[in-house]
């Protein structure tokens, strides 16, 4: 006949080892664990064997002690659930506790039990966990220096990325009654393929193809009507491949004396987007124009390092090595007190784009170009600034060439973001452009003129003026062409 299987405290009578607990405590602590300890139906410790390193030196002093006394406060019950488990089963499962040193940090150690017969006392083994312990915490430290790295990663893209909107971003101030153009900066002119000039008035759709025009014009209304920001991703222009640019528009609406306006920022999406981190950072950090977004009192929040090398050439003596804080006009110098109006324009209209400002002192001012536009960010109030120092070679040129040299050197700060055939492609359109609208101002608007001075057929001429939006004539080859300012 098949017995039953005995329970763990009838699975062998452990009383004949009662007598020999020092001797078996003594025998775990070299075979297998750091601490031993014999503890009698009280719960006190009758005998301690121990390791070469006997738990800081305080474990020699646990004997005639009860055992929940040497443990900290928070794991005294744990003590208290190994006696009961060992008194009514007679073998507990594995248990950690911390035991309080006078150095201050806690020796936690794990241990299991086994009660020797009925009668005996508890043999309670130990492991000293400060290794895996050690181990566990350089884990954590590692993960959380890995998140504050990935976080300060994220934090610095997006610095990144909001300094390389205010630089490149097209920005138009729309007015929110018509859905027409007041204002448009540099940056819209190239993206809607239109001057500046030509889009104020126009609907601010105008250079977007039938679908888009009608997601926009749909945007602003919505924009207008709720009173909150909004956004679309539509298909623009075509870039110089030939294919629709994909943009991404948002609009926020603002009031200014009264009237309803709308601020649209339009930007072209990069699909390569690990890429496209990389290329704004260095964008950002190459530049020579200085990026700035201020808050709406002028004072600093963000800035590239192009800004702080402007600050030291404008004030050497007064330089500050963090700007954050501080107000442009103190950073800058404000010798004919300009920065107080413009910044109050572009806060009233939205944009302030091309405006001139002296900077350093009144002995020795330095002149700026700067460009301002009202930045979305949560519920505060910013300003984006580009300003670049105005070359002195420039002021004495006529006003055209000074504004194609301009015009090229801001070319030239997409290096690394363009491939060089792109920009000799944007450099001679831009060129070209130029001595279009020259020839054609020499002739007073004679445009069979203007191809003999080109050297080149009048309906060559028309074709080029076409593709730059430079035609007036209403289709007509042989028209003449209204001279331009």
């Amino acid at each position: 006949m098949t017995q039953a299987p005995k329970g763990p405290a009838e699975a062998s009578d452990l009383d004949v080892l009662s007598a020999l607990a020092p001797e078996l405590a003594q025998t775990f602590v070299s075979i297998a664990s750091d601490i031993a300890l014999v503890i009698d139906d009280a719960g006190v410790i009758r005998n301690v064997a121990f390791g070469e390193d006997p738990l800081g030196g305080s474990a020699a002093d646990w004997v005639g002690r009860r055992w929940s006394e040497t443990v900290t406060g928070e794991t005294r019950t744990k003590i208290e659930q190994l006696l009961a488990e060992a008194q009514s089963s007679g073998i507990t499962r594995r248990r950690e506790v911390n035991h309080p040193t006078g150095t201050g940090a806690d020796i936690p150690v794990a241990y299991a039990a086994v009660r020797l017969g009925h009668r005996g006392p508890v043999l309670a083994v130990g492991r000293d966990l400060r290794a895996v312990s050690a181990i566990q915490q350089r884990f954590v430290d590692a993960q959380q220096l890995m998140e504050r790295d990935y976080w300060h990663r994220r934090q610095a893209e997006a610095r990144y990325r909001q300094l390389f909107h205010v630089a490149t971003d097209a920005v138009l101030v729309v007015d929110a009654a018509t859905l027409s153009v007041l204002e448009a900066n540099r940056a819209a002119a190239m993206l809607f393929g239109r001057p500046g000039a030509e889009m104020s008035g126009q609907p601010a759709s105008a250079g977007l193809s039938g679908g888009a025009r009608a997601a926009f014009d749909e945007l602003l209304v919505t924009v207008r009507t709720r009173g909150r920001p909004g956004e679309i991703r539509t298909r623009g222009a075509l870039d110089a491949s030939g294919r629709p640019l994909l943009l991404d528009i948002a609009v926020t609406p603002f009031r200014a004396d009264g009237d309803q306006l709308l601020l649209v920022r339009a930007r072209a999406v990069d699909a390569d987007v690990h890429g496209a981190a990389t290329r704004l950072a260095d964008f950002v950090e190459r530049t020579p124009d200085a990026v700035v977004i201020a808050d709406s009192a002028g004072r600093v929040l963000i800035a590239n390092p192009a800004f702080l090398a402007l600050c030291r050439a404008a004030l050497p003596a007064q330089a500050h090595a963090n700007p954050v804080g501080h107000a442009l006009a103190e950073l800058l110098g404000d010798p004919r007190d300009q920065w107080r109006g413009v910044l109050a324009e572009a806060r009233r209209g939205g944009l302030a784009d091309m405006r001139r400002v002296a900077a350093g002192v009144a002995c020795d001012p330095l002149a700026l170009e700067i460009s301002i536009a009202m930045v979305a960010d949560g519920d505060q109030e910013c300003l984006g600034l580009t300003m670049r120092r105005v070359d002195q070679r420039l002021e004495a040129l006529p006003p055209q060439v000074g504004e194609l040299a301009a015009a090229i050197d801001r070319l030239a700060a997409q290096v690394g973001l363009a491939t060089l055939p792109e920009l000799l492609q944007e450099t001679t359109e831009l060129a070209e452009r130029h001595l279009l609208e020259a020839a054609l101002a020499r002739a007073q608007g004679d445009r069979l003129q203007a191809a003999q001075l080109l050297g080149i057929g009048a309906d060559n001429l028309w074709l080029r003026l076409r593709h730059h939006g430079l035609d007036r004539s209403g289709g007509d080859p042989a028209a003449p062409t209204r001279r331009l300012n």
